[in-house]
């Protein structure tokens, strides 16, 4: 098994992705990601990998890859689809410093899904300020 890690360019925090992925899905079906590179090792992402993905500096969420389809943008420049599990899965979060496309990520370096409290409810239930201030303190 092997996994992606990649930038989450544009949204802001996981509920901004959260809520884009689910206006791609509801429009073209399946949810997926367009990247412009074809992982050479997609066998071995198809067999439980993940892509996790880094929003505002921190990765955060990551997502299963259910598929790796050939696709093309509008121009005709053929593109990978990484069709795309809906959940977003909490993990604990780690900074990470910008970089372009996507990288592999072997699964002893991933991070773990994220533990949820004993009522349930993880991190993520917090507000964003709280979880940015927590984060920039090194307790997040």
């Amino acid at each position: 098994m092997l996994h992606l890690i990649k930038l989450s360019v544009g949204p802001k925090d996981v509920g901004q992705l959260r809520a884009i992925q689910a206006r791609r899905a509801v429009a073209e079906p399946p949810l997926r990601h367009q990247t412009r590179m074809m992982p050479k090792r997609a066998a071995e992402i198809l067999t439980g990998g993940s892509i996790f993905w880094v929003v505002a500096g921190f990765v955060q969420v990551r997502q299963r890859i259910i598929d790796i389809i050939e696709e093309e943008w509008d121009d005709g420049t053929r593109c990978a689809g990484l069709v795309l599990d809906p959940e977003l899965v909490p993990v604990a979060a780690r900074p990470v410093k910008p970089f372009q496309g996507w990288r592999y990520l072997a699964p002893e370096a991933a991070p773990p899904d994220a533990l949820a409290s004993a009522e349930g409810e993880g991190a993520e239930a917090m507000p964003e300020r709280l979880r940015a201030e927590l984060r920039s303190l090194g307790l997040l």
